[in-house]
Protein backbone atom coordinates (compact mmCIF):
# COMPACT_ATOMS: atom_id res chain seq x y z
CA UNK A 1 0.00 0.00 0.00
CA UNK A 2 1.03 3.60 -1.09
CA UNK A 3 -0.49 6.23 0.78
CA UNK A 4 0.27 10.13 -0.01
CA UNK A 5 -0.39 12.60 2.50
CA UNK A 6 -1.49 15.59 0.93
CA UNK A 7 -3.11 19.09 1.40
CA UNK A 8 -2.46 22.01 -0.58
CA UNK A 9 -2.28 24.57 2.63
CA UNK A 10 0.91 24.42 4.52
CA UNK A 11 1.24 24.41 8.31
CA UNK A 12 -1.90 21.47 8.76
CA UNK A 13 0.55 18.88 10.24
CA UNK A 14 1.03 16.82 7.73
CA UNK A 15 4.86 16.36 7.74
CA UNK A 16 4.13 15.29 11.28
CA UNK A 17 1.37 13.11 10.62
CA UNK A 18 4.17 11.22 7.58
CA UNK A 19 6.49 11.09 10.16
CA UNK A 20 4.55 9.46 13.30
CA UNK A 21 2.11 7.56 11.22
CA UNK A 22 4.62 5.84 9.32
CA UNK A 23 6.55 5.03 12.81
CA UNK A 24 4.13 3.98 14.32
CA UNK A 25 3.18 1.61 11.35
CA UNK A 26 6.99 0.33 11.30
CA UNK A 27 6.87 -0.23 15.49
CA UNK A 28 4.12 -2.77 14.50
CA UNK A 29 6.52 -5.20 12.83
CA UNK A 30 5.62 -3.65 8.90
CA UNK A 31 8.35 -2.82 6.75
CA UNK A 32 7.82 0.81 6.11
CA UNK A 33 9.45 3.11 4.06
CA UNK A 34 8.77 6.91 4.20
CA UNK A 35 8.85 9.11 1.03
CA UNK A 36 10.21 13.00 1.53
CA UNK A 37 8.98 14.59 -1.83
CA UNK A 38 8.86 17.90 0.25
CA UNK A 39 11.72 20.65 -0.91
CA UNK A 40 11.44 21.57 2.80
CA UNK A 41 12.71 18.28 3.71
CA UNK A 42 11.13 18.27 6.92
CA UNK A 43 10.99 14.58 7.49
CA UNK A 44 14.52 14.07 6.37
CA UNK A 45 15.41 16.32 8.72
CA UNK A 46 13.27 14.54 11.56
CA UNK A 47 15.37 11.51 11.16
CA UNK A 48 18.91 12.11 9.78
CA UNK A 49 21.25 14.85 8.90
CA UNK A 50 20.07 15.70 5.91
CA UNK A 51 23.07 18.06 5.15
CA UNK A 52 25.08 14.11 5.01
CA UNK A 53 22.56 12.86 2.46
CA UNK A 54 24.68 12.55 -0.95
CA UNK A 55 21.82 11.58 -2.93
CA UNK A 56 18.15 12.50 -2.66
CA UNK A 57 14.14 11.74 -4.48
CA UNK A 58 15.70 15.18 -7.08
CA UNK A 59 18.21 12.56 -8.09
CA UNK A 60 16.20 9.76 -8.10
CA UNK A 61 13.31 11.51 -10.56
CA UNK A 62 15.56 13.64 -12.94
CA UNK A 63 18.45 11.11 -13.52
CA UNK A 64 17.33 8.32 -15.04
CA UNK A 65 20.71 6.09 -14.00
CA UNK A 66 19.50 6.92 -10.30
CA UNK A 67 17.97 3.77 -9.06
CA UNK A 68 15.04 4.44 -6.17
CA UNK A 69 17.02 1.74 -3.79
CA UNK A 70 20.47 3.75 -3.97
CA UNK A 71 19.06 6.44 -2.23
CA UNK A 72 16.64 4.98 0.94
CA UNK A 73 18.85 4.94 4.20
CA UNK A 74 17.61 3.44 7.54
CA UNK A 75 16.48 5.50 10.40
CA UNK A 76 16.78 4.94 13.80
CA UNK A 77 13.18 3.20 13.84
CA UNK A 78 13.34 -0.42 13.50
CA UNK A 79 11.65 -1.85 9.87
CA UNK A 80 11.06 2.14 8.99
CA UNK A 81 13.41 3.36 5.80
CA UNK A 82 13.89 7.10 4.35
CA UNK A 83 14.32 8.63 0.64
CA UNK A 84 15.38 11.83 1.81
CA UNK A 85 14.42 14.77 0.39
CA UNK A 86 17.17 17.99 -0.12
CA UNK A 87 15.88 22.03 -0.84
CA UNK A 88 16.86 20.67 -4.56
CA UNK A 89 13.63 19.27 -5.02
CA UNK A 90 12.37 22.71 -5.67
CA UNK A 91 13.34 22.33 -9.17
CA UNK A 92 11.94 19.33 -9.96
CA UNK A 93 8.54 20.80 -11.35
CA UNK A 94 10.29 23.51 -14.33
CA UNK A 95 11.96 19.80 -14.86
CA UNK A 96 9.13 17.69 -15.44
CA UNK A 97 7.09 20.60 -17.35
CA UNK A 98 6.37 19.09 -20.67
CA UNK A 99 7.79 15.87 -20.01
CA UNK A 100 5.56 13.28 -21.52
CA UNK A 101 6.30 10.86 -18.75
CA UNK A 102 6.79 13.59 -16.09
CA UNK A 103 3.96 12.35 -13.62
CA UNK A 104 4.97 8.95 -13.59
CA UNK A 105 8.32 9.80 -12.72
CA UNK A 106 8.02 8.40 -9.18
CA UNK A 107 5.38 5.16 -10.11
CA UNK A 108 8.20 4.42 -12.82
CA UNK A 109 10.98 4.81 -10.53
CA UNK A 110 9.18 2.64 -7.54
CA UNK A 111 8.19 -0.14 -9.92
CA UNK A 112 11.26 -2.39 -9.15
CA UNK A 113 11.38 -1.90 -4.86
CA UNK A 114 8.14 -1.54 -4.34
CA UNK A 115 7.44 -5.60 -2.90
CA UNK A 116 9.97 -5.04 -0.80
CA UNK A 117 8.26 -2.56 1.81
CA UNK A 118 4.78 -3.56 3.50
CA UNK A 119 3.50 0.10 3.67
CA UNK A 120 4.86 3.11 1.72
CA UNK A 121 3.82 7.00 3.18
CA UNK A 122 4.45 9.73 1.24
CA UNK A 123 5.20 13.34 2.75
CA UNK A 124 4.17 16.11 -0.25
CA UNK A 125 5.01 20.04 -0.33
CA UNK A 126 1.67 22.24 0.42
CA UNK A 127 1.05 22.74 -3.51
CA UNK A 128 -0.74 20.87 -5.65
CA UNK A 129 2.15 20.69 -8.96
CA UNK A 130 3.89 18.14 -9.97
CA UNK A 131 5.52 16.82 -7.41
CA UNK A 132 1.75 16.40 -5.61
CA UNK A 133 0.78 14.25 -8.56
CA UNK A 134 3.77 12.04 -8.90
CA UNK A 135 3.12 11.04 -5.60
CA UNK A 136 -0.99 10.11 -6.26
CA UNK A 137 0.20 8.55 -9.40
CA UNK A 138 1.99 6.41 -7.76
CA UNK A 139 0.18 6.04 -4.67
CA UNK A 140 -3.13 3.36 -3.76
CA UNK A 141 -4.42 6.18 -1.33
CA UNK A 142 -4.65 9.80 -0.28
CA UNK A 143 -4.68 10.56 3.97
CA UNK A 144 -5.63 13.93 3.82
CA UNK A 145 -4.52 16.00 7.53
CA UNK A 146 -7.03 19.29 7.75
CA UNK A 147 -6.09 22.23 10.82
CA UNK A 148 -9.02 22.25 13.09
CA UNK A 149 -9.03 25.95 12.33
CA UNK A 150 -11.50 28.75 10.75
CA UNK A 151 -10.19 28.31 7.00
CA UNK A 152 -10.15 24.35 7.43
CA UNK A 153 -11.93 23.70 4.21
CA UNK A 154 -10.66 26.70 2.40
CA UNK A 155 -8.55 24.70 -0.70
CA UNK A 156 -9.99 21.90 -0.27
CA UNK A 157 -12.36 21.54 -3.20
CA UNK A 158 -9.29 22.00 -5.34
CA UNK A 159 -7.45 19.02 -3.46
CA UNK A 160 -10.43 16.50 -4.46
CA UNK A 161 -10.88 17.89 -7.99
CA UNK A 162 -6.93 17.14 -8.22
CA UNK A 163 -7.77 13.80 -6.83
CA UNK A 164 -10.53 13.01 -9.49
CA UNK A 165 -8.59 14.36 -12.28
CA UNK A 166 -5.81 11.69 -11.39
CA UNK A 167 -8.34 8.88 -10.77
CA UNK A 168 -9.73 10.01 -14.12
CA UNK A 169 -6.88 9.12 -16.12
CA UNK A 170 -3.46 8.08 -15.17
CA UNK A 171 -3.95 6.52 -11.77
CA UNK A 172 -8.05 4.90 -11.69
CA UNK A 173 -7.40 3.09 -8.30
CA UNK A 174 -6.51 6.10 -6.46
CA UNK A 175 -8.89 6.10 -3.33
CA UNK A 176 -9.24 8.71 -0.56
CA UNK A 177 -8.69 6.99 2.46
CA UNK A 178 -9.51 9.97 4.82
CA UNK A 179 -9.39 13.16 6.28
CA UNK A 180 -7.74 13.59 9.65
CA UNK A 181 -8.26 16.70 12.14
CA UNK A 182 -5.04 17.83 13.35
CA UNK A 183 -3.70 20.73 15.76
CA UNK A 184 -7.34 20.57 17.61
CA UNK A 185 -8.24 22.26 20.53
CA UNK A 186 -10.85 20.67 22.25
CA UNK A 187 -10.81 23.48 25.03
CA UNK A 188 -12.46 25.95 22.70
CA UNK A 189 -16.43 26.29 20.78
CA UNK A 190 -14.88 27.18 17.45
CA UNK A 191 -12.98 23.95 17.34
CA UNK A 192 -15.83 22.06 18.22
CA UNK A 193 -17.77 23.30 15.46
CA UNK A 194 -14.55 22.97 12.53
CA UNK A 195 -14.88 19.77 13.61
CA UNK A 196 -19.00 19.39 13.45
CA UNK A 197 -18.08 21.12 9.44
CA UNK A 198 -15.76 18.64 8.39
CA UNK A 199 -17.46 15.84 9.64
CA UNK A 200 -20.80 17.31 7.77
CA UNK A 201 -18.41 17.90 4.46
CA UNK A 202 -16.24 14.22 4.60
CA UNK A 203 -19.04 12.12 6.51
CA UNK A 204 -17.42 8.74 7.24
CA UNK A 205 -14.69 9.84 5.57
CA UNK A 206 -13.39 11.49 8.29
CA UNK A 207 -11.36 9.25 10.95
CA UNK A 208 -12.68 8.90 14.52
CA UNK A 209 -9.10 10.05 16.10
CA UNK A 210 -8.41 13.40 16.92
CA UNK A 211 -4.72 14.78 16.64
CA UNK A 212 -4.72 17.17 19.27
CA UNK A 213 -2.42 20.46 19.84
CA UNK A 214 0.95 19.00 21.46
CA UNK A 215 3.95 20.73 22.54
CA UNK A 216 5.91 17.26 22.48
CA UNK A 217 4.57 16.43 18.82
CA UNK A 218 6.27 19.58 18.18
CA UNK A 219 9.42 19.28 19.88
CA UNK A 220 10.64 15.72 18.67
CA UNK A 221 11.51 16.29 15.35
CA UNK A 222 14.48 18.53 16.81
CA UNK A 223 15.60 15.31 18.85
CA UNK A 224 15.63 13.05 15.81
CA UNK A 225 12.66 11.12 17.38
CA UNK A 226 9.51 10.21 16.23
CA UNK A 227 6.46 10.35 19.52
CA UNK A 228 6.81 7.01 20.00
CA UNK A 229 10.41 7.38 21.35
CA UNK A 230 10.29 11.07 22.23
CA UNK A 231 7.25 10.69 24.64
CA UNK A 232 5.71 7.44 24.55
CA UNK A 233 3.16 8.24 27.09
CA UNK A 234 2.24 11.46 25.82
CA UNK A 235 -1.13 12.37 24.02
CA UNK A 236 0.53 12.48 20.74
CA UNK A 237 1.81 8.91 20.89
CA UNK A 238 -1.74 7.98 21.81
CA UNK A 239 -3.54 9.45 18.85
CA UNK A 240 -1.00 8.52 16.25
CA UNK A 241 -1.28 5.35 17.43
CA UNK A 242 -4.86 5.35 17.34
CA UNK A 243 -4.74 6.67 13.93
CA UNK A 244 -2.69 4.37 12.60
CA UNK A 245 -4.51 1.33 13.65
CA UNK A 246 -7.73 3.32 12.23
CA UNK A 247 -5.45 3.60 8.88
CA UNK A 248 -4.69 -0.15 8.65
CA UNK A 249 -8.23 -1.11 9.33
CA UNK A 250 -9.22 0.75 6.21
CA UNK A 251 -6.64 -0.52 4.20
Amino acid sequence: MIITVANQKGGVGKTTTAINLSAAVANKGFKTLLIDLDPQANSTMSYVDVHAVPRSMYDVLVTEEVEFETVVVPTQVENLFLAPSRISLAKLESKLIGDLDGPFRLKDKLAKTIADYDYVFIDTPPTLGMITVNAMVASSHVLVPIQSSYFALEGTDDLLETIEKIKARPNPNLQLLGVVITMHDKRTTLARDIHEQIGQVFGDRLFNTIITKSIRLEESPAYKESIFTFAPRSSGAMEYYSLSEEVLSRV
